[in-house]
């Protein structure tokens, strides 16, 4: 097997990659199974790619349900391997409740008050909002029972944490890959995200202001953005658009086939 440390050359996310270097350095010493912490969506698709070199060992992933963006590995030899349902990943669910009526929040203003409260990245899972009710998430079990009975604050708005059961969440639903067409007047990234994400331009420009839009996972901050055929765009809680096909039309503007997953 390759030196472990090679795995992580040339990356650009080598901080962010080292707790699972860090499981798979376990999983082989202990012969026991190793969970990495929770993990974005961006290293966790990085990881996966890395460590698939490694034949000795098994990697699959648990995110507290199925299609969620944010997920343990699990790493474990091949000789031991055990489905990943049966072993403990350590994840609760946890309700953040407040009256967002004249506040309106966005997951990103729920993440920074969870890290407000506490949290570390790596006991943030996925996180969905409850209209003006405020929001639920999928975090690390500990910090479930940290928070648990706690107040907080998200922007202006005083919430309360309750751990819950993952059981009783009301998850979101599990996206279904489809394939879209349509026709717009530029190849911005506002006016193809905004068509491909089902957001009004507006909120998609505020989310993209804000940092919260990629494109093949780096941070864009610029609406006018131009695409271009096979680039990934990734909003957090709202998938992934993979631009197929962009043909300008007769009457000047761009037919675009994209992928939404």
């Amino acid at each position: 097997m390759q030196p472990l440390d090679s795995l992580l050359q040339g990356s650009s996310q080598r901080d962010q990659l080292l707790p699972a270097l860090e499981a798979v350095e376990t999983a082989l010493r202990t012969w026991e199974p190793a969970w990495t912490p929770l993990l974005t969506a961006a290293v966790r698709e990085e990881a996966e790619q890395r460590l698939a070199a490694l034949s000795d060992l098994s990697l699959s992933s648990s995110g507290g349900y199925p299609g969620a963006e944010r997920r343990r590995l699990l790493l474990q030899r091949l000789e031991l391997v055990q489905p990943a349902e049966e072993l403990e990943a350590g994840l609760q669910g946890l309700e953040i409740s407040g009256n967002f009526l004249f506040d309106p929040a966005e997951p990103g203003d729920f993440r920074e008050g969870l890290v407000a409260a506490g949290a570390e990245e790596g006991e943030l899972g996925d996180l969905w909002l409850r209209g003006d009710r405020g929001a639920q998430a999928i975090v690390a079990t500990d910090l479930a029972q940290k928070l648990d009975g706690q107040v907080g604050q998200v922007r202006s708005v005083e919430v309360r944490f309750e751990a819950r059961p993952i059981a009783e969440l009301q998850l979101p639903p599990l996206r279904i890959e489809r394939t879209l067409t349509t026709v717009e007047a530029s190849l911005r990234l506002d006016a193809v995200g905004s068509a491909g994400f089902g957001l009004s331009r507006s909120r998609l420009v505020e989310r993209i202001r804000r940092g919260e839009v990629r494109i093949d996972w780096q941070t864009v901050t610029s609406p006018s953005r131009e695409l271009a055929p096979g680039q990934r765009i990734q909003l957090e809680g709202r998938g992934e658009l993979l631009i197929e096909t962009a043909a300008p039309t007769q009457r000047g503007r761009w037919r675009v086939v994209i992928k939404r997953r």
